[in-house]
């Protein structure tokens, strides 16, 4: 498979995603085009060691994609985006 840092762009930081991590343990990444959920589910989980409960894309109009990638119960996505240097 992909190197996980190719298919993981960067986090999403705005208003929206900081709540989406606060209220559903959800967190945004900016994502490659061509990534499909299971890969990207695959980069979440090795790259920041949780387990992801399901992933949501989204292809913005300027052509970029989006995943908002909730976690299992048991990992905080605050926890994540801290360590991330976002929260």
């Amino acid at each position: 498979m992909k190197d996980p840092n190719l298919i993981i762009i960067r986090p999403v930081v705005t208003e929206a995603s900081l709540e989406g991590v606060d209220q559903e343990n959800k967190l945004a990444f900016y994502v490659d085009r061509k990534a499909n959920k299971n890969q990207i589910r695959w980069a979440v989980e090795s790259l920041y060691e949780v387990i992801v409960e399901k992933v949501n894309t989204l292809i913005m109009p300027d052509g970029t994609k989006k995943a908002f990638v909730r976690l299992a119960p048991e990992y905080s996505a605050a926890e994540v985006a801290t360590n991330l240097g976002i929260f």
